[in-house]
C-alpha cells in the first residue's frame, strides 16, 4: 500500500518549564549512565530498550551495512542508537535507533555530540514510544534540511513503513507487512530483505 502524505505545521511537544541548557544537558548526559534526550530545556529519560528491540537494531544495521557493501555504495556512514541528533529549530536533542549519513557527518557547533545531517533515520516501535515515534518525533525530524527518509519497524510484528520525501513537505509512506518482503530505501538506492531485519526475532503473544 502506498499513501502520500503532505506535512503541516504542528505542535511537537507539551510546553513545559525550561529547566537546562543545552549545555549543562550534556554535561549531565556525559555524567549519567542512561540515555536522555533534550526538549528545549526539559530533560526526558529514556526508557531501557528490550531484548528484540535491540536485535531488530542491530539487525537492521547489519543488513543496510551490508546492502551498501555489495552495491559498492562506499559514501555512506551507518550509525546505531549512540549517537544524537541535533534539531536546532527546536533546540532539541534525540537518539534515533539507527541513522544513515551521506558523505560527510556535520554537527552542531562543532560537538561530535550533537549530529545534524541525517539522510536516513530509523526508529524501532515499541508499545511505549510507538506514538510518539510516528507523530511528534517523525515532526521533529523533517525539521532537519538533510533528512530524505524516515523508517519505522514495529519489534511486536512485521511491520515496516517507509516515508520518502518526494518533493518539500510531500512524503510518500511505504508499508511491508509480509515476512518475504523486501524493503526499498528510495534515498540510498538498495533493498533489504525483512527476513534480514527479523532474524531471529520472536514476537510476543
Amino acid at each position: 500500500m502506498v499513501a502520500i502524505i503532505k506535512s503541516f505545521p504542528s505542535p511537537i511537544l507539551s510546553k513545559l518549564p525550561r529547566q537546562y541548557t543545552l549545555e549543562a544537558y550534556l554535561q549531565r548526559e556525559a555524567r549519567s549512565s542512561d540515555k536522555s534526550e533534550f526538549f528545549n530545556g526539559n530533560i526526558i529519560k529514556m526508557p531501557n530498550a528490550k531484548f528484540y528491540h535491540n536485535l531488530i537494531t542491530n539487525n537492521t544495521n547489519y543488513a543496510i551495512q551490508n546492502a551498501l557493501y555489495m552495491a559498492k555504495l562506499e559514501q555512506y556512514f551507518v550509525l546505531g542508537d549512540s549517537q544524537k541528533v541535533y534539531i536546532e529549530a527546536e533546540n532539541t536533542a534525540v537518539y534515533p535507533d539507527a541513522l544513515v549519513i551521506c558523505e560527510k557527518p556535520e554537527f552542531y557547533q562543532g560537538l561530535e555530540y550533537l549530529l545534524v545531517n541525517p539522510l536516513v533515520v530509523i526508529e524501532v516501535l515499541s508499545k511505549s514510544t510507538a506514538a510518539y515515534d510516528r507523530k511528534d518525533k517523525y515532526s521533529l525530524y523533517k525539521m532537519l534540511p538533510s533528512l530524505q527518509e524516515y523508517v519505522l519497524i514495529d519489534s511486536r510484528k512485521t511491520y515496516i513503513e517507509t516515508r520518502h520525501q518526494v518533493e518539500p513537505d510531500v512524503w510518500k509512506s511505504t508499508y511491508y507487512k509480509t515476512v518475504t518482503d523486501i524493503i526499498h530505501l528510495q534515498s540510498l538506492q538498495i533493498s533489504v530483505p525483512m527476513t534480514a531485519i527479523y532474524k531471529k526475532v520472536v514476537f510476543p503473544t
